[in-house]
């Protein structure tokens, strides 16, 4: 069990949530999208940090650690401490694993003429590198690729598109940051894993909060009132918030729409998929029964 005592994070009050009840509205979710599409088993690739710890450990709870695979994909510039952290996940959990080192891909890639490629750039290549490493394994070990992205970067897109934001479905993509905190302290993630501070890992020292610009508490708070609240940009500052961060959050959200959508399509026929054509979820036949 978590302690309760561990004093990882500031929670405000209005983003607290009921553990218990979360867990079982997620655990129902991951049994109900895995027999949907006619699967019993999970994939995930498993970086040591919170979100994708929390997955794990959400997944092992909903259908046992036996069947859930964390992939480990280091490059050759990951933190050690996140490996080890993961790696601890793993041991903990008792689920299954594989390291897959993605540097001789990433590496290939940047040679020649791209060596001066700079660290986002390669930093995006290496969330698609993993994505395509976890697509493959969910072919070789039947299973479906879960999402390990939570609220909060979903809505800022803070994400690379078709990279960590890929996946069959996602169980942490209502949670804002904040909240993933407290449900880890709750589920029992590590200690080690939900106090340091939250990093992609993309390049030596990088961390999140450094490269947004300010901390997941206050992004939380000003998100919340923006999103579920439904506030105006006026209201939020006038709710005690500093116009300039409440305007570039606006901003992030709603700059990376995009990354929120599936790809429109050019309507020319009658009826066009995801369009006026949904196949319905539980057609006689299909997999998802």
């Amino acid at each position: 069990m978590a302690d309760p005592t561990i004093p990882a994070f500031e929670l405000p009050d209005e983003l607290i949530i009921d553990t218990s009840a979360a867990r079982r509205i997620i655990g129902e979710f991951i049994r109900a999208q895995l027999a949907q599409a006619g699967f019993d088993r999970v994939v995930l690739g498993l970086s040591g940090g919170i979100d994708s710890a929390l997955v794990a450990y959400l997944a092992a709870e909903a259908i046992g650690p036996e069947s859930v695979k964390a992939v480990l994909m280091p490059y050759r510039t990951s933190s050690p401490e996140s490996r080890a952290d993961a790696q601890t996940a793993v041991a903990d959990l008792g689920c299954h694993s594989e390291l897959v080192d993605i540097s001789a891909i990433v590496d290939a890639y940047f040679e020649d003429g791209r060596q001066d490629a700079a660290p986002l750039r390669r930093g995006n290549l290496m969330a698609r590198t993993r994505m395509m490493v976890l697509y493959d394994h969910s072919v070789t070990w039947n299973s479906l690729v879960i999402g390990t992205g939570n609220k909060t970067e979903l809505l800022i897109g803070y994400s690379t598109l078709w990279g960590d934001s890929a996946s069959a479905f996602n169980p942490i993509g209502d949670l804002y940051k904040s909240q993933v905190r407290q449900l880890a302290v709750a589920i029992g993630v590590p200690e080690p894993i939900i106090t340091k501070a939250p990093s992609a890992d993309l390049w030596p020292g990088q961390t999140d909060e450094d490269e947004v610009g300010f901390s997941y508490s206050e992004i939380d708070r000003i998100l919340w009132r923006l999103v579920d609240r439904r506030l105006s940009p006026d209201e939020v500052v006038a709710d005690g918030f500093e116009r300039e961060v409440v305007e570039r959050v606006d901003r992030m959200v709603a700059g990376s729409e995009f990354k929120r959508q599936v790809p429109p399509i050019a309507k020319i026929g009658p009826r066009t998929a995801g369009i006026d054509y949904l196949y319905p979820r539980r057609r006689p036949g299909s997999a998802r029964t």
